[in-house]
């Protein structure tokens, strides 16, 4: 019965007003007729926090952009696409640019990664690729189809003083899963992971109940980061 109670058919969009401080939560329940029932609590995201003034992005060491085709004809005729595009205009930045290149692009057989730590150096990378000069700032290869990945951590020798700093403190996903390793592996140990990687004390360091977790948090942090 529609007209008892304070339940209302909901057939446009409306406004749902913040109450207080709580956040907005709501109730979805859903019946079926195979009498399996669902039922789920929706909060509202809180809003993000504003940056702080004066805040800058940290320059990253170098940028990809990758690109792909059926064949090596069209692996070129991206590049001069993407050359183009890019020059044509001057306000696309290196980043974004290599972003779109990795989210929104279809990847073919055939691929090339232009590598560069700005702009000039990127489209100079472009047109070395367009030209066939040999050039260390691109790669080129073909896909061989469905192959496995597999990443290999190297063991202990490989440790060293402020390993993975440099990247730490360019490349947020590296760092998110460093901490996030380092978390976990705290609460076995007599102090912080993090403070003795980007610590002082090599000996400490090389200690296999330091050196192991140690790579461990480094290696997850680049796989994450790959």
């Amino acid at each position: 019965d529609w007209e008892a109670g304070a339940v209302r058919l909901l057939t446009e969009a409306r406004a749902w007003p913040q109450t207080g401080d709580r956040p907005r939560r709501a109730g979805v329940s859903s019946f079926g007729l195979s009498g399996t029932n669902a039922h789920v609590i929706l909060e509202a995201a809180t809003e993000p926090a504003a940056p702080e003034p004066g805040a800058t992005a940290v320059p990253l060491p170098v940028i990809p952009w990758v690109l792909s085709g059926r064949g090596t004809h069209a692996l070129h005729a991206q590049a001069e696409q993407l050359l183009a595009r890019v020059q044509d205009d001057p306000d696309l930045t290196p980043v974004d640019v290599g972003f779109s290149l990795t989210a929104t692009r279809s990847a073919f057989e055939h691929r090339a990664v232009v590598l560069g730590e700005d702009r000039d150096a990127l489209l100079k990378g472009v047109q070395d690729l367009i030209d066939g000069v040999a050039s260390p700032q691109y790669v080129t290869g073909t896909a061989t189809g469905a192959v496995k990945l597999a990443f290999l951590f190297s063991g202990q020798g490989a440790q060293r003083l402020g390993m993975g700093r440099q990247l730490y403190d360019a490349f947020p996903a590296f760092a998110d899963a460093f901490d996030a390793v380092c978390a976990h592996l705290d609460l076995e140990l007599d102090r912080s992971l993090k403070e003795v990687v980007f610590g002082e004390d090599a000996e400490r360091l090389d200690e296999t109940r330091w050196a192991q977790p140690a790579l461990f948090a480094v290696e997850v942090a680049l796989f994450r980061l790959v």
